[in-house]
């Protein structure tokens, strides 16, 4: 008879299963966002409530609880960290999902897709009422979700907290208010430092024909290394990027009516987000079933993506290039030359719409929601008050509000899927590219000079050696360290905010 295999290969294989289901879960998730008919709402919702229900089961059944544990027992005092870190990061997920009883991680999913089904119909609509009771039902999910978890999280923490773990791994309220605060502190006298500057507009009214924008889009990708035999752009009404499988990597994008450079800078965001997916760790399962292969935290995800939308496509250097692309694609130049065009990627100017959002207001936008989340989980505010919260503190932080609520508490797609905790991870992002982009610069350069040379490549380069190939070896602020000498702040971010406003001031 036959030795048993190690445990180790055992463990692989059941894992490998594992991250099979989830893939599928990952594929109809892109088909209901971009192709899938309205009415199929509710059977999808079925199937991805099965598929939740059989991943649990897999992620905590007493079968994988003795896989897990002899492989750590194989362990041996020479064993390669990278495996003692892949087995601690399991054996956390583990306990986490023993804490969970089946019949709410089924009702979550089912409750998910149908809060974005309701989301999608009352966005369009303009109707907070609609989405009021999907949001209700995904709250009072995510609260007993957070009591049940609770148990297993090696210190105290909050709800919130608890729901933001699998976002920001180690997160706390108090650590995130210790860096948020000098950003609330100075980010409105820089606001108004650019408000005093005439506003950039174009000299003529226009819009960019949607064909137009589609070929700037693939234009864009191309150059930065899009690869049509492993790689996807669609449409959808909220823009993400989603991971398939190991060689199956999807983005999507939308054209917005009257912003005509959205979609081109929608295009950079989730290109880097998929950037840093496939530049992740792969084993000889393409990365597949190790958490290694993972990303560490959306904040550090966040922050590859911002790198390119906001350190390169939104660059002096990056409009030199494009704008000669973008007039003759136009047919004529309503910027005015070089400067109007660079301007109009920065606008600088409050806005409405957190995707649209420029560097100085972005984080502000991303306070008001962090302050709702909390009311909404933790400080018992109803659900109907939500619109009238979220314009008055609209107003207090950001000076305007919202004409609807289309456009002010049903923009985003984030709590329509219960995705509680994730929107910190945004303006950690920022603070995140912009330590690294430091560090990035120490050793290979400006990146205005790189990104004026058309050597976006270097730069992809550096990121794949510095940043991408630590996954979930260190947590966020391990890697900002390791990557940087010194620990997170918001103090390079802000000194990228000072010295773009002065060039902009200066061009004005």
């Amino acid at each position: 008879m036959p030795a048993a295999a190690p445990a180790l290969d055992q463990l692989q294989h059941h894992l490998h299963t594992t991250r099979l289901l989830g893939s599928i879960s990952s594929t109809l998730y892109y088909d209901q966002n971009t192709v899938m008919p309205a009415a199929g709402a509710a059977w999808r919702g079925e199937q991805l409530a099965l598929l939740a229900a059989q991943l649990h089961e897999r992620q905590s059944s007493a079968a994988y609880a003795d896989l897990v544990a002899a492989a750590e027992a194989e362990l041996t005092a020479d064993a390669p960290p990278q495996r003692r870190r892949n087995l601690q990061l399991l054996r956390l997920e583990l306990d986490r999902q023993c804490c969970l009883d089946p019949a709410l991680v089924s009702a979550l999913a089912r409750a998910q897709s149908h809060g974005n089904a309701v989301w999608q119909q009352a966005r369009a609509a303009n109707d907070f009422s609609a989405f009021a009771p999907a949001l209700r039902q995904l709250i009072a999910l995510r609260r007993e979700q957070a009591g049940q978890l609770a148990a297993a999280e090696p210190v105290a923490r909050s709800p919130w907290e608890i729901l933001a773990q699998p976002f920001e791994p180690d997160i706390s309220k108090a650590r995130l208010q210790e860096l948020f605060a000098p950003l609330a502190a100075q980010l409105p006298g820089l606001l108004e430092q650019v408000a005093a500057a005439p506003a950039p507009s174009p000299t003529q009214a226009f819009d960019l024909p949607e064909a137009l924008q589609e070929s700037l889009c693939s234009e864009l990708l191309d150059g930065w290394g899009y690869d049509g035999r492993r790689c996807q752009r669609s449409r959808s009404a909220h823009p993400f990027s989603c991971t398939v499988g190991p060689e199956d990597f999807r983005i999507t994008t939308r054209v917005v009516r009257g912003q005509p450079l959205s979609a081109f800078l929608a295009t950079a965001h989730e290109w880097g987000h998929s950037l840093y997916e496939q530049g992740l760790p792969r084993s000889d399962d393409h990365f597949f079933p190790w958490p290694l292969g993972e990303a560490t935290s959306m904040g550090v995800h966040e922050s590859q993506s911002l790198f390119w939308e906001c350190r390169v496509a939104r660059s002096r250097a990056f409009a030199e290039r494009w704008h000669p692309r973008f007039r003759q694609g136009l047919g004529s130049d309503p910027w005015g030359g070089v400067q109007g065009f660079w301007r109009s990627f920065n606008p600088l100017r409050p806005g409405l719409i957190r995707v649209e959002a420029d560097e100085l207001s972005y984080s502000l936008h991303i306070v008001l929601r962090f302050e709702l989340e909390l009311a909404l989980l933790e400080q018992e505010l109803p659900v109907e008050e939500l619109p009238g919260q979220w314009n008055r503190r609209f107003k207090d932080l950001l000076g305007l509000v919202p004409p609807s609520d289309a456009e002010g508490c049903l923009q985003d797609i984030h709590w329509a899927e219960g995705l509680f905790g994730y929107f910190p991870s945004y303006a950690l992002g920022h603070l995140i590219s912009a330590q690294i982009s430091e560090a990035l610069e120490q050793q290979i350069g400006p990146i205005e000079a790189l990104v004026r040379a058309g050597q976006e490549s270097a730069l992809q380069e550096w990121l794949a050696r510095s940043v991408w190939p630590l996954g979930r070896s260190v947590n966020a602020e391990q890697l900002v360290e390791q990557v940087t000498g010194r620990p997170l702040s918001s103090e390079a971010f802000l000194t990228y905010l000072r010295a773009k406003v002065g060039q902009l001031a200066e061009g004005a």
